[in-house]
């Protein structure tokens, strides 16, 4: 595979996942006259290469990502005496999603008798839907085996990557394409209210490096979902307009969702209205009629293979290394150099954080191990150093 090969199947496809999401062009291509109604795109100055050396390297985590092939699963459950909501299924886009798909199962709980909830899990999509119940009057209990910092949601990536949710699509149908802009577009609102106030959510510039000409719009069978009031503008920036060693720089803003700072505000705010936690792990039915509460939200991801005996359910193994934090480094990058970095459909990426600078690039379809993949491991941090070794900086437009 050469390099632009690479590019099609690696860079241009994490466009379509969700991993920065394009929406109306304002496309800009050297030697093209300016679009009407708006002046060339701002350059892109002073981006500070990130030193991805091995010296730099923290940790490596890994998480299996509860990916279904008919996208996630919100809808109610007779259980003998009990209603239980399903609100699992996300795959990468549990963060993305989480308020939305918490109001939507909220929504839904309003029609039980009870106003008092027990909600399984606390990962992302746990707590945020616990949240949404506690705002429409419900007394909730979290039950769960583990709280943050020790859950799946503290191992993500964690941009706005919604449609990272859907890998394959053979399964979809339209109303759960509906379901889905419903609940994007919750979470989009829900998540920028969080801006600025200290939940870890804030805006940042990502970009998309190319040596192909960039389509005008995000292509492919996901892009219909994404409404386009979910979507920022984009530019595109030619060879003279920015510092990475490929001829187009595709300059998005996106929101940033720092894992560890995002759930335990989350969960803080929770305790604060009255929430309360139990530690335990629920593995058979019978666990589930020993709770108090007649009604139950569901969100153990990929635990409802074996609850709820899902069989759709299967992991998609992603990892991350994080670098120590760097001053001056903030901007987030899809694509790379390298045809051995990344993998097709994915491609490297890479998100500052207050914890580190987050480099990632892998989805193991089916795979349960909870070690990190070496080869992978040296790929991701390679792929990325020869990025960023390629950058020139400082830059500045002459």
């Amino acid at each position: 595979m050469d390099r632009r090969t690479l590019l099609k199947t690696g860079t241009m496809a994490a466009l379509g996942l969700g991993l920065g999401c394009a929406g109306k062009s304002q496309q800009t291509v050297p030697g093209a006259p300016p679009m009407p109604g708006g002046p060339r795109p701002r350059p892109a100055n002073d981006l500070i290469p990130v030193d991805a050396s091995w010296g730099k390297v923290i940790h490596t985590t890994v998480g299996l990502r509860p990916f279904r092939d008919s996208g996630f699963r919100v809808e109610p459950q007779k259980l003998d005496g009990k209603t239980v909501i399903h609100n699992y299924g996300h795959g990468g886009g549990g963060m993305s999603l989480s308020w939305g798909t918490g109001s939507l199962a909220a929504d839904m709980a309003l029609a039980h008798t009870s106003r008092r909830a027990a909600v399984l899990g606390s990962g992302a999509v746990g707590l945020a839907a616990a949240r949404q119940l506690q705002r429409r009057g419900f007394d909730v209990t979290i039950y769960t085996k583990a709280l943050p910092p020790h859950t799946t949601s503290n191992m993500s990536w964690a941009g706005w990557t919604p449609s990272s949710s859907v890998v394959t699509t053979t399964k979809r149908t339209p109303q759960w394409d509906e379901q889905f802009r419903a609940a994007a577009t919750i979470a989009y609102r829900e998540l920028q209210l969080l801006n600025g106030r200290d939940y870890g959510v804030t805006w940042i510039d990502s970009y998309s490096t190319t040596d192909e000409v960039p389509p005008e719009r995000m292509r492919g069978t996901r892009a219909p979902l994404m409404p386009e009031s979910l979507r920022t503008g984009r530019e595109v920036l030619g060879p003279d307009e920015h510092p990475f060693p490929l001829r187009y720089a595709i300059r998005t803003s996106t929101m940033r969702i720092e894992p560890a700072i995002f759930l335990d505000a989350t969960l803080r705010d929770f305790r604060l209205f009255g929430g309360g936690t139990v530690i335990r792990e629920l593995s058979t039915e019978r666990d589930l009629m020993s709770l108090a509460e007649t009604l139950i939200v569901n969100c153990t991801g990929l635990g409802s293979r074996d609850l709820f005996r899902d069989q759709e359910m299967t992991p998609i193994k992603g990892q991350l290394t994080l670098l120590a934090p760097q001053d001056g480094v903030n901007y987030s990058t899809f694509g790379g150099l390298s045809t051995t970095s990344g993998e097709p459909g994915i491609g490297l990426h890479m998100m500052p954080r207050r914890d580190g600078i987050a480099l990632g690039g892998t989805a193991e379809r089916g795979e349960w191990s909870m070690d990190p993949n070496e080869e992978k491991r040296k790929n991701i941090v390679e792929g990325h150093a020869e990025l960023y070794n390629a950058m020139r900086a400082p830059w500045r437009t002459m």
